[in-house]
């Protein structure tokens, strides 16, 4: 462990080195050919060579102990795309690619995960076992990338026995963790509402059926379904965050009004209910006013579950790597990562690495920013976490 420590800060600068580099070339989901070929070349350089392309972006490592061990695996995982933001930062490493940022932390993921391998590389005589790194493309955008490297079969040959993923956040210290067991965040599912009525002067609305009218009913009658259906005791958040119509003036009742939103639980039995419900308001809604309305609802991703088990273990020996007063319990979050779909698979502990920094705001805003004296700690702490549970499963199997 101690080990671990000291290398991961030596290596801090080159760290930091390879987070600017990404965080300057970010790119959008799936499309992420460059940071592929980047961590390609870095994995080489470094002397790794069991490592293959996902598709066309996206990367895994089989990582084997000294000894060839594999009767016991373990995963780590992280994101490598970015959003479609414009960077409002002024720091020399702000993106060059106009309209991309990493807001989300996804380069420092990936950082943290490569220099992981990095120090399990450097210390394999020191544990038995398989580990395969997850470089994973696509989780800001559905179906998520998680889901089709699942059903590509990345949980198999080997099948690990426990995943790990980290998630930066400005709300912790440096030097800390968050941990929540259990449901940890929901899952997330977006909303396409399409309102069809007749257009026409906005000087004379009785000759026409209303669309942004009925949008406003629907937004409104949406939200009994937070406030009057949903069970009190189940998070349940449904928001239409965008409203608009093509073309249209001041003056001007559009044929075509189109909403789009966001729906997050935590249960999977009320999320398909819900489902069922926003279509059927939608639809009557828009019936009541004379217009009428589709809605697509496009599936994301499931709930983040930390499994108890595996989540007090990772929480004992992230105390004594980072001393118990650093390892704190935190609330689940209505935010949602396609972890989720790994965690319905296996065995599953998704944690929060602190990366609090002055001035900066919180994820996806242009001027989101993390504190780097963090990366040798998230480095630490994956790398820490695969060996004591490869120790663990080596007196299981």
């Amino acid at each position: 462990m101690n080990a671990i420590k000291t290398l991961a800060q030596e290596l801090k600068n080159e760290l930091i080195a390879i987070r600017r580099h990404l965080h300057r070339h970010p790119e959008r989901s799936f499309r992420e050919y460059e940071t592929t070929q980047f961590i390609q070349k870095k994995l080489t350089d470094w002397g790794f060579t069991d490592f293959q392309f996902l598709d066309k972006t996206g990367v895994v490592l089989i990582l084997k102990s000294a000894n060839n061990a594999d009767k016991a695996v373990v995963a780590l995982r992280a994101d490598i795309d970015a959003l479609p933001i414009l960077e409002a930062n002024t720091v020399d490493y702000c993106s060059a690619n106009e309209g991309v940022m990493h807001a989300c932390g996804h380069d420092a993921h990936t950082t943290c995960l490569l220099a992981a391998a990095r120090i399990l590389q450097q210390f394999n005589r020191e544990w038995e076992g398989t580990i395969k790194l997850i470089f994973q493309a696509g989780e800001e955008e559905n179906p998520g990338g998680a889901s089709i490297l699942v059903k590509n079969g990345v949980l198999e040959n080997p099948r690990p026995a426990a995943i790990f993923a980290l998630h930066v956040d400005t709300e912790l210290e440096v030097g800390t963790i968050g941990v929540c067991s259990g449901l940890a965040m929901a899952s997330a599912d977006e909303i396409y509402i399409q309102v069809q009525g007749k257009g026409g002067h906005g000087a004379r609305p009785y000759e026409c059926i209303d669309t942004v009218l009925v949008a406003a009913q629907i937004v409104q009658n949406l939200q009994q379904i937070v406030s009057r259906r949903a069970n009190p005791l189940m998070p349940t958040v449904l928001t239409i965050g965008k409203i608009y119509s093509e073309g249209g003036a001041t003056n001007i009742i559009p044929d075509k009004v189109f909403l789009n939103g966001t729906f997050r639980s935590f249960d999977e039995t009320w999320r398909a209910k819900a489902h069922e419900l926003i279509t059927q308001i939608v639809v009557n809604t828009a019936t009541a006013s004379g217009a009428t309305a589709t809605v697509e609802i496009d599936k994301g991703s499931p709930t983040v579950y930390n499994n108890p088990a595996l989540t007090a273990e990772s929480s004992l020996w992230a105390a004594d790597y980072l001393g118990q007063e650093n390892v704190l319990t935190i609330s689940p979050r209505m935010g949602a990562e396609d972890f989720g779909f790994y965690s319905q698979q296996i065995p599953a502990f998704f944690f929060r690495l602190g990366t609090k920094i002055a001035n900066a705001t919180g994820l996806h805003t242009p001027t989101f920013n993390i504190n780097e004296d963090a990366l040798p700690v998230g480095a630490g702490v994956l790398a820490h976490l695969a060996v004591e549970k490869l120790k663990v499963l080596a007196k299981v199997v």
